[in-house]
């Protein structure tokens, strides 16, 4: 059993480790679905590969994903405005229904569609082998070294965007690199997954903690209790990973809930809310 567990454990854990990091920009730029609306657009990429004849998983099918996702990344670069009288998530939502809607009307007119609709939202982690594994590991690393680099602009970006010239320019960045990692892991966890990895973490950290180096350990080690967990149970009651996994994540908010009104961060002024970054704090930043 420890050998069919491995390799899926691994491959979570290796989403779990980039997607908690981009959680916290999320939840700091107040944008909570566009993880949602963008693993919805790259599903929609994977859908139109499939309508063209390639196979999931192909390289023509990532290259779809990757194409239709970098679309979205600019859409939302653009749509960052402060002054708008709509706040972007709304423009988020509504990209996330219409890509929804048309993977729904795509996959009708084939015979494998219902098939293809499940496995967008629930993935099929159980199923993923260690060269996968191996592959997801060098992809997300070349895209986490990209981040490393340039972290201090990237971090400025979500935390201190006033610090930032060009910010739409930074924006697409942003959204760019993040958009490579969920078309990554969109194919292989689902949507659902994905988007419990990116924002149940974060939450948590943010109920925590101000500090972002903190608040990045507290997401990395709520994210392993639940995948943990939802592993555990699927294997031993040989249920669909997917959900078990969700439906873990949210057990694991719910506990953190209870505790956050002795253990937690109490904010009474609404500026007071989010994560301090230290080297963008620092004299001369």
């Amino acid at each position: 059993m420890l050998e069919l567990l491995l390799p899926p454990f691994a491959a979570a854990m290796i989403i779990l480790i980039s997607h908690a990091y981009l959680g916290l920009h999320v939840i700091q730029r107040e944008v909570i679905f566009v993880d949602l609306a963008l693993a919805q657009i790259a599903a929609l990429g994977v859908t139109v590969a499939m309508m063209t004849g390639a196979e999931h998983g192909s390289l023509a099918a990532y290259a779809f994903s990757l194409g239709f996702t970098l679309l979205g990344a600019v859409v939302f670069a653009v749509t960052r405005m402060d002054r708008s009288p709509v706040p972007q998530e709304a423009l988020i939502g509504i990209t996330f229904v219409v890509a929804s809607a048309a993977v729904i009307l795509l996959s009708s007119f084939s015979a494998e569609g219902t098939e293809h609709l499940q496995e967008t939202m629930t993935g099929a982690l159980i199923w993923v082998t260690w060269p996968t594994v191996m592959k997801l590991a060098i992809a997300y690393g070349l895209i986490g070294f990209v981040h490393f680099l340039l972290r201090r602009t990237l971090l400025a970006t979500s935390f201190a965007p006033h610090l930032v010239r060009r910010l739409k320019t930074w924006d697409f960045v942003f959204y760019a690199t993040f958009g490579m990692f969920i078309t990554w892991s969109v194919q292989i966890a689902g949507v659902l997954m994905v988007f419990s990895v990116l924002v149940v973490p974060a939450v948590i950290a943010f109920f925590y903690t101000r500090s972002f180096s903190r608040a990045l350990l507290i997401a990395w080690a709520s994210g392993t209790v639940a995948i943990v967990a939802g592993l555990g149970i699927s294997f031993s009651f040989d249920v669909t990973t997917g959900p078990v996994l969700v439906v873990c994540f949210g057990a694991i908010l719910v506990v953190a809930l209870l505790f956050r009104g002795r253990y937690g961060v109490h904010v009474t002024d609404a500026n007071d809310r989010g994560l301090i970054v230290q080297m963008l704090s620092e004299p001369g930043s």
